[in-house]
């Protein structure tokens, strides 16, 4: 299978989810250093780092404003078969607070690694994730004009929506591409996470999501490379949201680098109309640093670019990651993606 083919494949992919994705949603929770681990971002990731990795992220979105957005994330992905290294697998938990929202997920995730040369250096996988999500409403949070509002539930209400999620990951040891579709058994218009009023039209939904990724590495000197990388997610209802990512990575040890988040638009939506919103999102800066071969710290600074720099301190990311490599095992090509 060549490049040509690959290429293909990930476009007819693309093409085919994008056909059936609806023209409504929400973006879904966000890491500024999924560079470091995408399995957040792409089910058919698990298992390409080729030895069980487990990393854990903190984030706190927006600090100064009351309620904004704490999110957790632990995840854990290896190869059920060292020796061929055909399946992935991987678990992922994430517990995400939004004022009075909240939500805990947990996904099982597993991904079919296709071996393309004799080397062993290029492999496609496709990947699945299920899982399940407990949505929480805090009523009690929420401050009403009138105090008698029937359209707000009362006291705490909570639901449990079961998920899958798919996708497909190229990667070499200098270049990747994937595709991912999020929230499968969303998009469907009666599909409520709350029903605490039947004849509310606005009560909160889940909607589908669509990633698409790309990154390269490229030699700068003996001890220094330089990885570019982009993430596009889209929700197909508000602005479409990219990442743009650049990392220095001095001796395989020192990762430094920054990452400029901005929306676009693609095609006309409904959002735009009588509306004149700036697309410009954020710049972060990145490090991540290998305390040992075995264990690495990773941080990010969000600042931003728009009215909300005013009345917010920024956003903080605080990520630990550690390998656990099998005995006498051996990498053709170190892992930088």
């Amino acid at each position: 299978m060549n490049k040509q083919v690959i290429k293909r494949v990930i476009m007819l992919f693309s093409l085919t989810i994008a056909g059936i994705l609806p023209a409504m949603a929400q973006q879904n929770i966000q890491f500024t250093q999924y560079i470091f681990n995408s399995l957040s971002v792409n089910p058919a990731y698990a298992g390409y780092k080729e030895q069980w990795f487990a990393q854990m992220a903190l984030r706190s979105q927006w600090t100064g404003i009351n309620g904004a957005p704490k999110t957790g994330q632990f995840s854990i992905d290896g190869l059920l078969d060292p020796e061929t290294k055909r399946m992935g697998i991987g678990l992922q938990i994430t517990a995400d607070k939004l004022g009075p929202q909240s939500s805990v997920s947990a996904y099982a995730n597993y991904a079919y690694r296709l071996q393309l040369d004799a080397e062993d250096t290029k492999r496609l996988s496709f990947g699945i994730g299920v899982g399940i999500t407990n949505y929480g409403l805090d009523g009690a949070m929420l401050k009403p004009v009138d105090g008698e509002d029937q359209q707000l539930p009362v006291g705490q209400i909570s639901s449990y929506i079961p998920d899958a999620r798919f996708g497909v990951y190229y990667y070499e040891p200098k270049f990747y591409v994937g595709a991912s579709l999020m929230d499968l058994f969303s998009g469907d218009k009666s599909n409520n996470i709350f029903k605490w009023d039947a004849n509310a039209t606005e009560n909160l939904k889940r909607k589908r999501h669509l990633y698409l990724m790309a990154g390269m590495l490229t030699d700068l000197s003996e001890d220094v490379k330089f990885r570019p990388s982009l993430l596009m997610k889209e929700d197909f209802k508000g602005p479409t949201s990219v990442d743009l990512s650049g990392m220095f990575i001095f001796s395989e040890k020192i990762w430094f680098g920054a990452s400029y988040r901005t929306g676009l638009n693609l095609w006309k939506k409904d959002y735009e109309k009588d509306l004149n919103l700036t697309k410009v999102n954020s710049i972060s800066g990145i490090v991540q640093f290998y305390v040992t071969e075995k264990l690495r710290i990773g941080y990010s600074y969000d600042h931003m670019l728009n009215k909300l720099s005013s009345v917010q301190s920024g956003s903080h990311e605080i990520t630990l990651g550690l390998t656990f490599p099998r005995k006498g095992s051996r990498l053709l090509s170190p892992r930088f993606f």
